[in-house]
């Protein structure tokens, strides 16, 4: 069973390859990210106590998403594993998936800041020509909040990683499939699994 993360900003690529990893190799995505935007497209009561926090731009507090990430950890609807996308992002997240779950690797998608910024708004455009709702934190003043959080809280990961020889750095700045190709040499995952054919 293999029980990997997917750390980067945003915008390099973590929900692409998560979903390629996946499919490929029958794992379950996890993203903490997609989670939330159900949870506001559905007006949850969990989407009342994060509007303010994502629309400000600012990380959701630890102690919600550890409990979002519990509560879907807990499910246990995984025969072959997860990729974990989007979490942790800091260090007593990445303590508490330390305590109850046995992780393999951790896959950092090293990414510069110049590209992020390219890439939201890239994503910005393509989603007002084709009529999506933009999210809440794809606008300048909230990406600049959420990488500089990002660089204060998860940055610091890298090494804890690196210390538990758990950590396999990615240039994400490439294209989506060379950056697959070495995310797959470097866990050293083998051919895709084989589905069962549906009864």
């Amino acid at each position: 069973m293999d029980k990997f993360i997917l750390i980067g900003p945003q915008g390099s690529g973590k929900g692409t390859q998560s979903q390629m990893i996946c499919q490929d190799f029958d794992c379950v995505h996890i993203s903490i990210g997609d989670i939330f935007r159900w949870n506001l497209a559905n007006h949850t009561k969990l989407a009342a106590r994060v509007t303010r926090i994502m629309n400000e731009g600012r990380l959701v507090p630890d102690e919600i998403v550890e409990e979002v990430v519990r509560k879907r950890l807990e499910e246990h609807d995984w025969n072959y594993g997860f990729v974990l996308d989007g979490f942790p992002r800091t260090r007593s997240q990445a303590e508490y998936l330390f305590e109850g779950w046995n992780l393999d690797r951790a896959i950092y998608l090293e990414i510069p800041d110049e590209v992020v910024y390219e890439r939201v708004a890239t994503r910005v455009a393509q989603g007002q020509a084709q009529g999506f709702t933009k999210r809440a934190d794809d606008n300048p003043e909230a990406l600049k909040m959420r990488l500089k959080e990002y660089y204060e809280k998860t940055m610091p990961l890298l090494d804890l990683f690196e210390r538990k020889n758990m950590l396999l750095r990615i240039n994400a700045y490439r294209a989506i499939p060379d950056v697959y190709a070495d995310i797959r040499k470097g866990l050293g995952l083998g051919e895709p699994r084989k589905k069962a054919p549906a009864a």
